[in-house]
């Protein structure tokens, strides 16, 4: 039935595998019973001027073209230096079809005489679900910290290996899969999510 997730399928609407597999950590867990599929539909311009309003508009375009519940989320680094950017540019900073490590490259140079104590930053992810022709909501995550001045780890994606959370003495990239899990800004934004996700689907 359009927009019941009485077969068991959600969308991710996200073709970053690396998100996909954090996403699937995180969720499935939470949605016993729940198959939650990835999207190769096409993507939606991301015109919003905020992380609800993108997520929500991949989430709408995944279950247009589906029919099926999607669950999108949509992140990126606020540095406090750069008053609050690079916000929902992350992905792009350096420009389109650039490289993680480029943005990461750009960052850095352009915080290169910033002193430690003004570095703070804080990842945000917001976490949406749409439910065709019935429902949607958006939350949104944080997770705090400072940016280094240069790389450490070789685990996750993004801007994780220069970014040290708060308490902690090892970049984002050092963590294990399940010690991020734990804390991220994409944990918080889904763990508000999943009572809106047992409302809208009706588990």
């Amino acid at each position: 039935m359009s927009g019941e997730a009485a077969d068991g399928r959600v969308v991710l609407a996200s073709k970053n595998e690396h998100k996909l597999v954090e996403l699937r950590r995180i969720l499935e867990p939470a949605l016993p019973g729940i198959r939650l599929e990835g999207y190769d539909g096409p993507a939606p311009a991301e015109t919003g001027l905020s992380f609800a309003e993108n997520a929500l508009i991949k989430a709408r375009a995944a279950a247009r073209a589906t029919g099926l519940p999607a669950i999108a989320d949509d992140s990126g680094i606020s540095v406090e230096a750069l008053g609050g950017m690079p916000g929902i540019f992350s992905a792009r900073w350096s420009g389109p079809g650039r490289s993680d490590a480029e943005n990461v490259d750009l960052l850095l140079w352009q915080l290169g005489d910033v002193p430690d104590y003004a570095r703070a930053a804080r990842f945000v992810a917001a976490a949406a679900l749409v439910v065709p022709g019935r429902f949607e909501d958006a939350v949104t995550g944080e997770w705090h910290g400072t940016i280094l001045r240069e790389r450490r780890g070789e685990g996750g994606f993004g801007y994780d290996p220069i970014f040290l959370p708060d308490g902690s003495d090892r970049s984002a990239a050092e963590l294990a899969p399940a010690e991020k899990d734990a804390t991220s800004h994409r944990r918080r934004a889904f763990d508000a999510l999943v009572p809106r996700l047992r409302t809208g689907l009706r588990l």
